[in-house]
């Protein structure tokens, strides 16, 4: 039996063997690995892993597990910057933050591109983890933190992104009839002043479908006197009007509290891009930790949603998710 450490102040039990992925196991010269997407593909357990190179720019690579604890990474990435073609100046300065979303025949890849436009959103497809083609940007800057739901809503694709505007970091839905052209814009969330996700907040991971709602897991951020502090949260949204919340987590599900979370490029940092639920309802959440490493948590399904519906009715007011009653 897999062994998780046992903190009776976490909703998240950290895998044992934290980090499951280090700088020392990417196969070219690294500063840093995090922040990677995650997905089954038949009998593999996938991610694929940010890893910031020693020039200071970000790629990514895949990286391969039939446990979903022991990954070996790929020898070469599997998507890098363009340097030359339509998309080369709006990614040239790194690839980061991958998030993975199967439908149909495709895995379908958003990330963040870099450039001296500000980072937006990019997109990317592959059929096998082996050989990709990049669709270009689907966004404008300043945007990040875009993941898109695994099926249609309404005969909609839908997403969650962060547009940007000055310092403000709100959640945004938005849909497209294919994917390249979005609009119908709504907004989904905002930080909430005074709690653990006051400053700001992005999408996580790519949103699990239950039969209680669309499950999703994000970051928030809280401004201190020493810098952020990333902490994660969920948030449950209607099946079929995924701009309804049905509740949203008044706690933090994961804190930055070992060492490999606190000490780092950035410190005191848990950032998840992919999760993954399995068959028994568990979910595996994969998470950057200090932007310096690879780590493993573990929930369930049933304790976010409660968590969530917990969020929801606190103080006997119900919460919009957008820090208002």
């Amino acid at each position: 039996m897999l062994e998780y450490d046992y903190d009776k102040h976490e909703v998240a039990k950290r895998y044992i063997n934290n980090p499951i992925i280090t700088p020392d196991m990417i196969p070219e010269r690294c500063n840093t690995v995090f922040n990677a997407g995650a997905i089954k593909h038949g009998d593999e357990y996938i991610l694929l892993v940010r890893v910031e190179m020693l020039e200071n720019f970000s790629q990514l690579y895949v990286a391969r597990s039939k446990t979903g604890f022991d990954f070996k990474i790929d020898k070469k990435p599997l998507i890098f910057p363009s340097k030359t073609g339509p998309f080369a100046q709006y990614e040239n300065l790194g690839i980061e933050d991958p998030r993975i979303t199967k439908m149909g025949r495709y895995y379908y890849i958003t990330y963040t591109a870099y450039s001296r436009y500000d980072p937006l959103v990019s997109l990317a497809r592959t059929k096998d983890f082996v050989k990709v083609e990049k669709l270009g940007p689907v966004s404008l800057p300043s945007n990040k933190d875009c993941v898109i739901f695994p099926e249609k809503i309404n005969g909609k694709y839908v997403r969650i992104d962060r547009p940007m505007s000055g310092y403000k970091a709100n959640m945004w839905l938005s849909y497209s009839d294919d994917l390249k052209y979005w609009g119908d814009y709504k907004i989904l969330m905002t930080p909430r002043w005074g709690k653990w996700d006051s400053d700001r907040i992005g999408a996580g991971a790519v949103p699990i479908k239950t039969p209680y709602g669309w499950l999703e897991i994000y970051h928030g951020v809280k401004d201190t006197a020493k810098g952020g502090i990333y902490k994660l949260g969920a948030v449950l949204l209607d099946l079929e009007h995924p701009e309804k919340i049905l509740g949203r987590t008044n706690i933090p599900i994961l804190t930055p509290k070992a060492e490999y979370e606190r000490i780092g490029d950035i410190e005191n940092v848990v950032f998840t891009c992919g999760a993954i639920q399995e068959e028994d309802n568990s979910i595996k959440i994969y998470y950057g930790a200090s932007d310096s490493f690879i780590c493993l948590a573990e929930t369930d399904t049933e304790t976010l949603i409660n968590l969530c519906y917990e969020g929801n009715n606190s103080n006997g007011k119900k919460n919009n998710g957008n820090g208002e009653s």
